[in-house]
């Protein structure tokens, strides 16, 4: 299937996405491929308090995962991912070193994750140390690890099949540099990640990738218009069709639709931090329909 085929013939249409108003009404039994994503939750395990200013008694693993559950109960098609910066920001980063929020993120089975600068806050050995607890993939491709102690640890993509397609992930990451001390991350190589973004994309579309998704954590946009950020690498891609963003916490109302350099729609999309929100994507393959909401926490 070809991609002028396949998401361009979606209700993408305008400059941000809206649902179709014949979405909830349609009778028409369909596939529905659900891609759930979270970005810079940053070791919030419970939810904030009751009194917090911003957040009252938003967000938690246990109502995450409690809402994940309940629409993989409702769709048979669902993938989760997540767009680095999973640990720093409370007392559990700095007593457990990780592991308790690999095991947390394991048990709501992530499909897939990529490294933000906060997860090189351990070291290279702290990060592999917590990975052990880990049972899914961290896509990376703009970290060349050959050289440290990650090397074979971490995969430049993965495809998963869902809803009769071909879904094909991968991961950009920040610049270290300037972030992260450079002892945390040794010899870790940082790859251009639009150059990286662009090779990886036609690398899965001809492993016959109908979905091209990148897990980015370079930030959605910055002040400096030469500073690379999601929307700048989505002008400047080729074969991407969505990138679910972090680093910044931006919090987006709707995701937005940016034109590559084929002219076709690029959806970039980010949740804010700390696990107050999950957003998900909706795509009903069979009546052309693509949705995308904010669910809140709570």
């Amino acid at each position: 299937m070809q991609r002028r085929r396949f998401l361009q013939s979606f209700s993408l249409a305008g400059a941000a996405l809206i649902a179709n108003p014949g979405w909830a009404m349609t009778e028409k039994k369909s596939r529905k491929l659900i891609i759930l994503h979270t970005n810079d939750t940053h070791s919030n395990i419970d939810p904030f308090p009751a009194n917090h200013a911003k957040f009252p008694g938003l967000g938690g693993v246990a109502k995450r995962a409690a809402l994940i559950q309940s629409i993989r109960e409702k769709n048979e098609n669902v993938l989760l991912f997540d767009s680095g910066d999973i640990f720093q920001g409370t007392p559990y980063f700095n007593t457990f070193h990780g592991e308790l929020e690999m095991k947390v993120m394991s048990a709501m089975a992530y499909d897939a994750a990529t490294m933000g600068n906060h997860d090189f806050d351990i070291g290279l050995e702290g990060f592999l140390n917590a990975q052990q607890f880990a049972n899914f993939p961290f896509l990376c491709a703009n970290y060349d690890f050959s050289e440290t102690i990650l090397a074979g640890k971490t995969q430049t993509f993965k495809i998963f099949k869902k809803a009769g397609i071909k879904i094909g992930v991968f991961g950009i990451g920040v610049e270290l540099n300037g972030l992260v001390p450079e002892k945390l991350y040794g010899k870790t190589k940082y790859l251009p990640p639009v150059e990286k973004a662009n090779e990886t994309a036609a690398g899965l579309r001809k492993l016959g990738a109908n979905l091209v998704v990148c897990l980015s954590h370079l930030g959605y946009s910055y002040a400096d218009p030469k500073r690379i950020s999601d929307l700048l690498l989505a002008q400047q891609s080729r074969g991407i069709d969505l990138i679910l963003g972090g680093h910044t916490h931006t919090f987006l109302e709707k995701a937005t639709v940016v034109e590559n350099l084929d002219k076709l729609p690029t959806v970039v999309n980010q949740v804010g931090w700390a696990g107050v929100n999950l957003g998900q994507i909706t795509i009903d393959i069979d009546n052309k329909l693509f949705q995308s909401e904010k669910l809140i926490i709570k």
